[in-house]
């Protein structure tokens, strides 16, 4: 299992105008597309205007799949359109789950559903 984990640094001060979009509109849209939501966190300490969300994925194709649905809808490319100025950037990193922790994130996972 892949966890990939989505951070954006947002303008200074705009995100809470960004989570409160997310929550309205972007995330419905979002999780159509994408499997399991691990997360979704704001900084409060450390680099700040931080946006941090994951994904669980059972591997790397489920990924691709799933990205590309969610790419080629059309709601979820006029809400990326409504947010993207106040994002100053983006990093990405997908990490493989420790193999200790696997069953965990599962059960953690199935008990959202």
């Amino acid at each position: 299992m892949y966890v990939e984990e989505r951070m954006y640094t947002m303008q200074v001060g705009k995100a809470p105008e960004y989570l409160k979009m997310y929550e309205s509109e972007g995330m419905a849209i979002q999780t159509r597309h994408l499997p399991n939501m691990v997360g979704y966190y704001v900084s409060e300490v450390g680099p700040q205007n931080l946006v941090v969300h994951m994904w669980g994925y059972d591997d790397l194709n489920q990924r691709d799949k799933c990205r590309a649905a969610m790419q080629a809808d059309p709601a979820w490319r006029a809400y990326v359109a409504k947010v993207r100025t106040l994002i100053v950037s983006q990093d990405t990193r997908i990490m493989k789950c420790a193999p200790f922790f696997l069953e965990r994130l599962k059960k953690m996972l199935a008990a959202t559903k």
